[in-house]
C-alpha cells in the first residue's frame, strides 16, 4: 500500500477515539441529569444537535475505513441474519436524523411492527417473512454501508415515498431502493457514480453522486463480486438495484 494512503487511513482511524469521547460526554449530559444537573430547553437542543452531528462524523469515519479496506481487497464474510443486517442499517441511518424513529426500530419485536414503524416515515419494506429469518454468508459491514447510503439518498430526493425490496435466490442477495423523486436523466446514469460529480449550477435536475456516496457504494459492491444498476429517467423517480453473490461458508 502506498505510504501516503497508509498515513491517510491512520489519520481517519485516529479520529475514532476523540469522537467516541465526545459522544460519551454529550450522551452523559443528556441522560444522566441526576448526576450532572438539569438542562434548559435551549441547552437540551444544542446538545442533541451536537450528539447527532457527532454520530454523523462517526458514520463518515467508519464508511471511509470500510471503503479503504474494500479497495485493499479485504472482504470479511460472516454468517449474518438478514433481519439483523437490515435493522442495524436502519438504526444507523435514523440515529443521524431521527432519534425517535431509531429507538422505535430498535425495539421492534417482529417484521410486521418494523414495517408499521417505517410506513410512518413513508418507507415501504418488502421482504418475505421466510427470508427475514434466514442466515446468509456476507460481508455484513459492506452490505450495511451500501443499504444505508442508498436509503439516505432516496430519503433525500423523494417526494413522498421510498420502497425497499429484499429478495434472495440463485445464490444471490438482491436489494433495491426506489424513490418517487425527480429522477435522473439517462445522460447522467454513468456520471453519478463518479466521485465528486455535480451537475452544473444552472441545471435544475436533482444533484446526485455529489460526494463519495454512490461512487463508494459501487466500489463496495464490485469488490464483493456484485453488480449495481440504475433504472430512472427524468420525472420518473430512481431505482437502484444491487445484486451480491452469497457463499455457503
Amino acid at each position: 500500500m502506498h505510504r501516503d494512503k497508509i498515513k491517510f487511513d491512520l489519520l481517519i482511524h485516529d479520529l475514532k477515539g476523540p469522537l467516541a469521547v465526545i459522544e460519551a460526554g454529550v450522551s452523559s449530559l443528556l441522560t444522566r441529569r441526576e448526576k450532572y444537573g438539569p438542562l434548559s430547553d435551549k441547552q437540551d437542543k444544542v446538545l442533541v444537535r451536537a450528539l447527532r452531528n457527532t454520530k454523523v462524523l462517526q458514520a463518515l469515519v467508519n464508511d471511509a475505513l470500510e471503503l479503504g479496506r474494500s479497495r485493499a481487497g479485504v472482504i470479511n464474510v460472516t454468517c449474518s441474519k438478514i433481519s439483523d443486517v437490515i435493522e442495524q442499517s436502519l438504526v444507523e441511518l435514523f440515529d443521524l436524523v431521527d432519534r425517535n424513529t431509531a429507538e422505535k426500530i430498535r425495539i421492534c419485536a417482529d417484521l410486521p411492527r418494523l414495517k408499521e414503524s417505517l410506513e410512518e416515515k413513508g418507507i415501504s419494506l418488502q421482504i418475505d417473512e421466510a427470508i427475514w429469518c434466514q442466515e446468509v454468508f456476507i460481508d455484513e459491514a459492506k452490505i450495511r454501508q451500501v443499504l444505508r447510503n442508498l436509503l439516505n439518498n432516496a430519503l433525500k430526493y423523494r417526494k413522498n415515498r421510498v420502497e425497499v425490496v429484499v429478495k434472495k435466490g440463485n445464490g444471490h442477495l438482491f436489494l433495491s431502493v426506489t424513490d418517487d423523486g425527480e429522477g435522473i436523466p439517462q445522460i447522467y446514469h454513468k456520471k453519478i457514480f463518479e466521485s465528486y460529480f455535480q451537475l452544473d449550477a444552472a441545471n435544475t435536475h436533482t444533484v446526485r453522486g455529489h460526494g463519495l456516496g454512490l461512487a463508494g457504494v459501487l466500489v463496495l459492491i464490485e469488490d464483493m463480486g456484485g453488480e449495481l444498476s440504475l433504472e430512472s429517467d427524468e420525472g420518473q423517480g430512481a431505482k437502484f438495484l444491487v445484486k451480491v453473490p452469497l457463499t455457503n461458508r
